[in-house]
């Protein structure tokens, strides 16, 4: 059993959402449930119960109700979901129009801004005018290149309403991952903006806004707003306009939100594309709500009364996720720029001036912090903060403890885990148990997980593939541009016959309940024929004071796999020989002999994919002398430079 780090109290279980919810069900099905692992096991065997329970908690808005919950739970993929339903996405996360704050914006090198519900849907309404008069219609393509602004929000609630299926992704990438990701679904409009800012400097996107658009002759409209000037000359994009003056300026205008099936595409999102072209991953609009709504309100306890802020861009699933939030009216805080600027702990003074409630990040920003010594909790007050929310990759259990002891110590830590393919979780919080050092609380409800050994059995308190085994409303309709559906089916069930694998090394462990992740399945490290998770290497290394960040792969050697650790150390440490036998001696005694690296060898950078995930496949072909595609689809692509040099000069190689 893990350390216990939390317990929720009396009062903070009795005030939790999914405490009314637990209510709510044992009135309507006659059940007398009072703990978190009760109701798991009725919304995984009574799949069309919870989710018709899903569907009246939350409130769904809905034109048309559905006839039937789900058409064959046991039919996977395929599983058809409230039929007969007609509503629109947009129409949901906009029900509120009063004069609650909707969204705070803070740039880098700005000051606060906010809108209300009421100025939201105003702006929202005048900006669907105006698609719907260029044209766009239900099934369209809209896509944005664009830095975190409330525009991009207004932008994609725009859209769907209209039935507009929506995907961006943030202007820090460069044009030719865009072109990759846009151009395969020939959209109709681009949002754009000039620019953006990054640690304190200005950066205009034009040049690759005018490449990108230039290079899909489906755009007939790219709009532009203005963030880094006032109104940038944006004459070099082909068929451009500016933002202020393509929005309609009629007032009192209402939303015409087009009543849609269930199952009519919402987004489409892309995979990380380090080892070809992204995968366009189309997901419904109804499957999409009302999964996040569950994650929101149940999982993560969000209210009204809330200030929900995840560091994120366009780019990765936790903003569409964030976006849900306004479907409870809550406030959220969206952020533009880099969270270390102009200090590295910039993003708790935003806590505390914003009195933010619910604080969302990856592990790689907490390892950061730890390693730099950040004390959060000692040095400014957050009182308001009441909940950590966590994911991107495997967190150790020395990360949990760090949230506990310098962040706050009475607050729920709500570690994540799930992906862009169903744009939510299969493992998360709950709010009525308590948290155990590096062990992610549960499964998610209505998520039927399971652990499968090399041999496809279930197992508990061993390591394993992480699947699912019925489906859910939220799993991807299909992929674009795959008119059999065999990229899907590759893609999820190729290994197990009609059981989703989702790729991740995990263990349930059977005391608590909880759910260590030891990293991508895909990157299982098999010395001798021995599985580890890369996790359990980094969770170890990175402990070391020296130890910035690190990265490894299991390279084919001698009709074997060896170990090799790629180790970033923390400014003023070198890669001696001291600290080699230092790491190897800390994998030995606190993993096993087998976690010892056969090599270590020190770099500049760690790769990592928009979505904050460390790129072992990618550095495996190239130790391998593999072709890499797609270098581009990384934060930091120049960092694969030296791994190149290193295969160069053989030093990998060499024993």
């Amino acid at each position: 059993m893990g350390k216990l780090l939390w317990q929720p109290s009396a009062e903070q279980k009795k005030d939790a959402n999914i405490t009314k919810f637990m209510h709510f069900v044992n009135k309507r099905s006659g059940q007398n449930f009072h703990s978190y692992k009760e109701l798991y096991e009725w919304s995984i065997n009574n799949i069309p119960d919870f989710w018709a329970s899903m569907w009246d908690f939350a409130e769904i808005k809905a034109s048309r109700s559905y006839e039937t919950v789900v058409d064959d739970v046991s039919k996977m993929p395929g599983a058809k979901w409230f039929i007969g339903a007609k509503l629109n996405f947009a129409e949901n996360l906009l029900r509120y129009q009063d004069n609650h704050t909707a969204f705070i914006f803070k740039g880098e090198t700005q000051k606060s801004v906010r809108m209300s519900y009421a100025q939201l849907y105003q702006a929202v309404a005048n900006l669907a005018k105006s698609l719907r008069e260029s044209g766009v219609v239900a099934g369209d393509r809209v896509v944005a290149y664009m830095p975190n602004l409330m525009e991009t929000a207004i932008a994609m609630l725009a859209a769907t309403s209209i039935g507009a299926i929506w995907a961006s992704c943030a202007t820090d990438i460069g044009p030719a991952v865009a072109l990759d990701r846009f151009g395969q679904i020939k959209p109709k409009v681009f949002f754009t903006a000039d620019g953006y800012f990054y640690k304190g400097k200005a950066f205009s996107s034009i040049p690759n806004v005018a490449e990108i658009a230039r290079g899909i002759p489906s755009i007939e409209k790219v709009i532009v707003v203005s963030y880094i000037d006032k109104k940038s000359d944006i004459s070099l994009i082909p068929n451009s306009v500016h933002y202020d003056d393509f929005i309609s300026k009629e007032k009192g205008l209402d939303i015409q939100f087009e009543q849609l099936p269930f199952e009519h595409p919402v987004y489409i999102m892309f995979s990380s594309g380090t080892t070809g072209k992204p995968k366009c991953i189309v997901q419904g609009a109804g499957g999409i709500l009302i999964n996040q709504l569950k994650e929101l309100i149940l999982h993560t306890d969000l209210k009204r009364k809330d200030t929900i802020f995840y560091i994120t861009t366009c780019s990765w699933m936790m903003w569409n996720w964030l976006l849900s939030s306004l479907a409870v009216g809550t406030t959220i805080l969206l952020y533009d720029g880099s969270p270390f600027y102009p200090e590295l702990d910039t993003m708790w003074k935003l806590t505390r001036d914003e009195k933010i409630t619910i604080f969302g990040t990856s592990a790689t920003y907490i390892n950061y912090l730890k390693k730099q010594g950040i004390k959060p909790g000692k040095n400014l007050n957050l009182s308001s903060l009441r909940e950590v929310s966590q994911t991107g990759s495997p967190l150790s259990s020395a990360g949990f403890e760090y949230v506990y002891q310098q962040i706050k110590k009475d607050l729920h830590f709500n570690s994540i885990s799930g992906g862009t393919d169903i744009n939510g979780c299969f493992a998360m919080g709950s709010p009525i148990s308590p948290v155990y050092a590096g062990e992610l609380q549960s499964p998610a409800l209505g998520m039927k997980i399971k652990v499968y050994d090399e041999k496809g059995e279930p197992v508990v308190d061993k390591q394993g593939e992480l699947v699912c085994e019925a489906p859910a409303p939220c799993m991807p309709l299909y992929f674009w541009n795959d008119a059999t559906g065999e990229k899907y089916k590759e893609a999820y069930f190729s290994v197990y016959p009609d059981v989703w694998r989702h790729g991740d090394y995990v263990i349930i462990h059977s005391d608590t309940g909880g759910i260590t992740f030891l990293g991508r399945s895909d990157y299982t490290l098999k010395p001798s024929g021995v599985r580890i998770g890369t996790a359990e290497i980094y969770n170890q290394v990175e402990k070391l004071e020296e130890i910035a960040d690190s990265l490894v792969i299991g390279q084919e050697w001698q009709a074997d796999q060896r170990i090799i650790l790629f180790v970033k150390l923390v400014g003023g440490y070198h890669l001696t020989e001291d600290l080699k036998t230092k790491i190897k001696k800390t994998l030995r005694e606190n993993a096993s002999p087998r976690h010892v690296p056969a090599k270590i060898i020190q770099v500049p950078d760690i790769p990592y994919t928009l979505n904050m995930k460390k790129v072992e496949s990618v550095v495996t072909n190239i130790i391998h002398e593999r072709p890499v595609v797609n270098r581009d689809s990384l934060v930091n692509p120049q960092s694969l430079n030296y791994y190149k040099d290193l295969a160069k000069r053989g030093q990998v190689l060499s024993i």
